[in-house]
């Protein structure tokens, strides 16, 4: 009695399914969209977004398309600025100092005008 081959070659008795190769393509797709998707979030600066922390990122700061996004308790918040400077009437409240190390402290003013 002799041994039986593992593996038979295609003698073309067999059904053959053409499609079967493009399961292993659609999954060689998907493994490179996630790898994009995560190296977009990487490139961006932006990973702070995919942990539970609290987060305030500024975009384009000081500049007239400057945007806020804020995220809290799991809530993306975006504000956008108006292209406008401030106008109408108001008071003086006090003063804003930036340190060396970049850190702003406010100062509130005591006392009339």
């Amino acid at each position: 009695m002799g041994r039986t081959p593992r593996y038979k070659p295609f003698d073309g008795e067999e059904d053959c399914d053409p499609l079967s190769g493009l399961i292993n393509l659609f999954d060689a797709a998907m493994v490179f969209a996630v790898a994009l998707m995560v190296a977009f979030v990487i490139q961006s600066r932006m990973t702070e977004f995919l942990t539970s922390q609290d987060v305030t990122y500024v975009k384009n700061a000081g500049k007239p398309d400057m945007e806020i996004i804020i995220k809290k308790d799991n809530k993306v918040s975006r504000f956008k600025s108006e292209k406008t400077t401030g106008s109408g009437k108001g008071e003086r409240v006090g003063i804003a100092y930036r340190l060396e190390t970049g850190e702003i402290i406010y100062v509130p003013e005591n006392g009339t005008h």
